[in-house]
């Protein structure tokens, strides 16, 4: 799931980080995505096994120029839900720690079903 979701935001044009990898000393690029994946859950049982996995991924977009930040989220949110993900409200602005950049994040749950063995 996490070779789709960055293969998805990576298709905007700007580069995908784990988020909390880029060391602070480093200049951020001018914009950029992160992501995190904070759960993994079971989902959907039967006969008391789970059917498939839901993951989680927190989506963040970082910018320089806040119009991006305006419009790059919603659109990566956008293209999750049409590609039949289940994404959770709008984008909202997020703390930066670069006082040159703003952003806003957002969530998505993308479900892999599990295949039987």
């Amino acid at each position: 799931m996490k070779e789709q979701l960055i293969t998805l935001l990576e298709s905007f044009g700007y580069p995908v980080y784990l988020q909390g990898s880029l060391a602070s000393p480093e200049a951020y690029p001018d914009s950029f995505f992160t992501f995190w994946n904070p759960a993994n859950d079971d989902g959907g049982f039967y006969s008391g096994s789970p059917i498939r996995a839901v993951w989680t991924f927190m989506i963040y977009f970082y910018s320089t120029d806040p119009t991006l930040v305006a419009s790059v989220p919603e659109q990566a949110r956008q293209a999750l839900r049409s590609a039949g993900h289940t994404v959770y409200g709008k984008p909202s602005d997020v703390n930066v720690d670069a006082p040159t950049h703003t952003g806003a994040f957002f969530s998505v749950d993308m479900i892999e079903n599990y295949t039987e063995e």
